[in-house]
């Protein structure tokens, strides 16, 4: 199964730079998903939590984040996020 390239970038760091099989963005309209192929666009993103799966039912990470952009085209989802923190 083809892998989606995700990269979560703040103002200080890369903070996340990996392939991944999907990932949960909370979007100022409701939360989004992206998977491999999602079609091109852009959008802000409202402070909550980013999931990150490892495949359709494990997720391998949680990340609180305080608002910021979202962008996904043929590359992969890329976020710049204002403030991002790991949740334990």
């Amino acid at each position: 199964m083809p892998n989606l390239h995700f990269e979560l970038v703040t103002p200080e760091k890369l903070l996340r730079s990996e392939d991944v099989h999907m990932v949960v963005v909370p979007g100022v309209e409701g939360h989004f998903a992206v998977l491999e192929g999602h079609a091109p666009f852009m959008t802000v993103i409202r402070p909550g939590e980013i999931a990150i799966y490892s495949s359709a039912t494990t997720i391998t990470g949680r990340i609180a984040i305080e608002g910021g952009f979202a962008e996904v085209n043929e590359k992969g989802l890329t976020i710049l996020a204002e403030a991002a923190t790991e949740v334990a």
